[in-house]
């Protein structure tokens, strides 16, 4: 599916004109009756990340920054068969919605990116008939606000488990150091954080979890719940998913996001494909 300059000025048009045509789209997209791949994974493309200002690839601060290019990759990587859906915020799944471009395809709504819920929630997820929503668990111990942030995933686990709708958490501790947050991604924290997504809700029997690669076997085998890996990945990425523990038995999947939509798209996400495939034999 090419984004051809009609195509474009068409978007741009219905973006200024019809509003309820996102509705619409909404309605008509073709959801597919499986969650995973006839290989029993899940292959995923993340789009959230404009949407908290992370726009820069590489050495290239901008590189997300414009939309056309950046939906351009997006319908790249869509294409590929062996790519079952998108993670992503509402402006970007609306977009790809106009775009005929996710059809047949599971579509997870971002829910929030730091501690608070600013983009999908649980009852409009319901209702515009995506497959779940994505919540970053951002876990400071020093921190007051940990406690809201939990009551908030918690919240939506169980109303999404309710209509029978999954829950995708990643689980992201952090430490204040000198006025900053910065990521703990030893084992020993993660394993942790891990434990207490888990708990989250009323019931986990919907709930995934999304984890940093390369994954340890500390961090997955204190789970029984479906994981995804996701994480950048070099100039190499056939040699960095040789070491994500692909393998595991909890690991169902992976996620790639922005690193891949700024190079070679069609080139990388083949080679997750082919990596994933591989692990799933």
């Amino acid at each position: 599916m090419i984004l051809t300059d009609e195509r474009w000025r068409e978007l741009l048009h219905t973006r200024a004109t019809n509003p309820g045509a996102v509705r619409q789209a909404y309605a008509t997209r073709r959801r597919r009756s499986n969650l995973l791949s006839d290989n029993g994974t899940l292959f995923l493309i993340a789009a959230d990340h404009p949407a908290r200002g992370a726009l820069e690839v590489g050495d290239d601060p901008l590189a997300m920054a414009d939309r056309r290019t950046l939906l351009e990759r997006l319908l790249v990587a869509l294409a590929n068969p062996a790519v079952d859906g998108l993670l992503g915020t509402p402006d970007v799944v609306e977009e790809l919605l106009l775009l005929g471009a996710l059809h047949d395809k599971v579509v997870f709504g971002s829910m929030n990116r730091d501690d608070r819920f600013t983009a999908y929630d649980a009852p409009t997820l319901i209702d515009c008939g995506l497959d779940g929503g994505e919540m970053l668990l951002r876990l400071v111990d020093s921190d007051p606000g940990t406690a809201s942030t939990l009551q908030s995933c918690a919240d939506a686990v169980t109303e999404l488990a309710a209509y029978g709708l999954f829950a995708m958490i990643e689980p992201f501790p952090c430490a204040r150091s000198e006025g900053r947050l910065v990521p703990q991604e030893d084992p020993a924290s993660l394993a942790r954080a891990v434990t207490v997504a888990s708990g989250l809700g009323t019931t986990s029997a919907y709930t995934w979890l999304k984890l940093p690669s390369p994954g340890s076997a500390a961090v997955l085998g204190a789970t029984t719940l479906p994981v995804v890996l996701g994480g950048p990945l070099s100039g190499n990425p056939v040699a960095d998913l040789g070491s994500w523990m692909l393998w595991h038995g909890v690991v169902h999947g992976l996620v790639v996001g922005h690193t891949q939509l700024g190079r070679n798209v069609r080139a990388d996400v083949e080679a997750a494909a082919k990596a994933l495939e591989e692990a799933a034999k």
